[in-house]
């Protein structure tokens, strides 16, 4: 059974989008080849999910992002001041139907991921 250990000070940052098969597609490879090695270079960040939900018969899939951070400033170092505007940069925004304009942040209270 996996050990949960008490964290302090840890924060989940969550964004979600729309895209059509193929664009959830590029966004993915995306995420993974172009935004991760971004995100690895900034202190205080550990690491991300990519997560997706086939919507429906017309194709449509949701992407939701868990980035995981130290702090809020961590993630300012990324978001800039108001860390609840969202980062898209246009080629994402390419590849998407539509995308939340803001993120969301929770403290973590127990993590149980190792």
């Amino acid at each position: 059974m996996p050990v949960m250990t008490q964290t302090e000070g840890m924060m989940v940052r969550t964004w979600s989008a729309t895209a059509d098969a193929v664009g959830a597609g590029k966004y993915s490879r995306y995420f993974d080849g172009t935004l991760l090695p971004e995100l690895r270079k900034l202190p205080g960040f550990h690491g991300a999910y990519l997560l997706r939900r086939d919507l429906g018969d017309d194709g449509s899939v949701e992407l939701t992002t868990h980035t995981f951070w130290d702090s809020a400033d961590a993630i300012r170092a990324f978001a800039g001041d108001d860390i609840t505007v969202s980062v898209v940069e246009p080629e994402a925004q390419a590849m998407l139907l539509d995308f939340g304009r803001t993120a969301a942040h929770r403290s973590v209270v127990v993590d149980a991921r190792g």
